[in-house]
């Protein structure tokens, strides 16, 4: 997902314009992870960034881009930008910290 979204929409609520953003953009993550994971990965991972405009856009956690959101809406700021891949992920094993260690019964 590479999409401006407008915050300030003539006859809407700017808080109901709020919430239809994070709920699109919630539904498209949901969407995303339904996929079938591809051969070899254990998860789909996103790459995300968030800005004002798409050349100003930083690099972003997915956790991150609500709170972004709020942030931008809160500043008056007319629109936005956010770009949302998914990418297969692999999972890292945890390493082994000291005194972890599982007696055998």
């Amino acid at each position: 997902m590479k999409k401006t979204f407008a915050l300030r929409i003539e006859g809407k609520h700017p808080d109901r314009v709020l919430d239809a953003v994070k709920h699109e953009i919630r539904k498209y993550v949901k969407r995303e992870r339904r996929r079938d994971v591809p051969a070899g990965a254990d998860y789909w991972d996103f790459d995300c960034k968030f800005g004002l405009a798409p050349e100003s856009a930083e690099a972003v956690h997915l956790n991150g881009i609500v709170p972004a959101i709020d942030a931008a809406a809160k500043e008056g700021a007319e629109s936005f930008y956010v770009e949302i891949l998914a990418k297969p992920g692999h999972r890292k094993a945890k390493p082994a910290e000291q005194g972890d260690t599982v007696e055998p019964a």
